[in-house]
């Protein structure tokens, strides 16, 4: 049995993640960032939704504008790798709109048809993000493939090395800013949107050493890259996969449940958490938990139960609603 700690205030918890050390630690953080944080988490649920649209909004007109400067530049090169690129860019700018649609979804109140409101329109949008990135490694890899069957050596190696850079800056200046806001207001899709945008920027890097190889007087470093393109996003892919996936099935981050855990034990009177429960509906969460009580007047246990929510809020800043069941346990009960 765990005693309550008896404190009246909230207070801030670290639950540091193990990502692992060296290159492996720096790639986990790079390409597959947690998609909460606690600490900066914002409390209103209107104002994260808010806070999405702006997000994929910004991005959408930057990656576009990156797109139609590769896209001119695909003209001037004829370069296939740079062809795979711009496609991918380009449906990374696509996938902005079904978020955008899933946010502003977000904000309409729940109906008696959707009676815990539109939060998992997010979450089908993460699904069509997965379909399109898949789609568009899928026609970058096949136009690489008929390139390096047919070869054509591309021309103006400076203007496509500088649209490579284009891409790069573009691309990573989205997934800064999506990454960073996805953290914020819990959202998975919006991370996996902003780990898209961060993969399209380093294929941009390619870009550059296939036309590097190309002077070197290897023709074929073009295609080749491109390929190494469409399979790079396949790899990258695996862990967007897995993030909303994980999302579809009610999966939340195991510090998650920690913190609720230790901010219902922190409400004076609760003497055990028997039963807790989380999971994300969009990017907020909800969740239930039965907490053992001693005997007390109903009008008590109710108060109790009330304190337990403010508790689990004040210390999940994502939380939305937390139902607590009370039990009455007789002193020593080793239940």
């Amino acid at each position: 049995m765990t005693t309550g700690h008896g404190h009246g205030h909230f207070h801030e918890h670290e639950h540091p993640h193990d990502h692992g050390h060296g290159v492996r630690g720096f790639l986990t953080q790079l390409f597959v960032p947690h998609t909460h944080d606690a600490a900066d988490s914002i409390d209103d649920a209107l104002e994260a939704s808010g806070a999405g649209v702006r997000a994929v909004r910004i991005s959408l007109f930057v990656l576009l504008g990156t797109t139609l400067l590769q896209l001119i530049a695909v003209g001037a090169t004829s370069s296939v790798a740079l062809l795979a690129d711009t496609i991918h860019n380009f449906s990374d700018a696509l996938t902005a709109v079904p978020l955008w649609i899933a946010f502003v979804l977000a904000r309409r109140p729940a109906t008696r048809r959707y009676t815990y409101g539109f939060g998992r329109a997010e979450d089908l949008a993460g699904l069509f993000i997965v379909a399109v990135v898949l789609l568009s490694a899928i026609v970058a890899g096949w136009q690489s493939i008929d390139r390096l069957i047919h070869p054509r050596t591309p021309v103006n190696l400076g203007w496509l090395m500088v649209a490579g850079v284009i891409g790069f800056l573009g691309n990573e200046a989205v997934a800064i800013y999506r990454i960073r806001v996805g953290r914020r207001i819990g959202s998975a899709a919006l991370v996996a949107d902003g780990v898209h945008a961060r993969t399209d920027g380093f294929t941009s890097l390619a870009v550059v050493l296939g036309a590097v190889g190309v002077a070197l007087g290897f023709p074929l470093a073009d295609p080749i890259v491109g390929i190494l393109i469409s399979i790079a996003i396949l790899v990258l892919l695996l862990g967007t996969v897995r993030s909303i996936g994980r999302r579809l099935l009610d999966g939340v981050d195991p510090d998650l449940v920690s913190t609720a855990d230790h901010a219902l034990h922190h409400v004076e009177g609760v003497l055990d958490v028997r039963e807790l429960r989380l999971r994300w509906i969009g990017h907020r969460l909800e969740g239930d938990a039965e907490v053992a009580i001693a005997p007390m007047t109903a009008l008590a246990a109710e108060r109790l139960a009330a304190e337990a929510e403010r508790s689990a809020r004040g210390h999940l800043g994502q939380l939305d609603r937390m139902r607590i069941r009370t039990v009455t346990t007789a002193p020593g009960d080793p239940r």
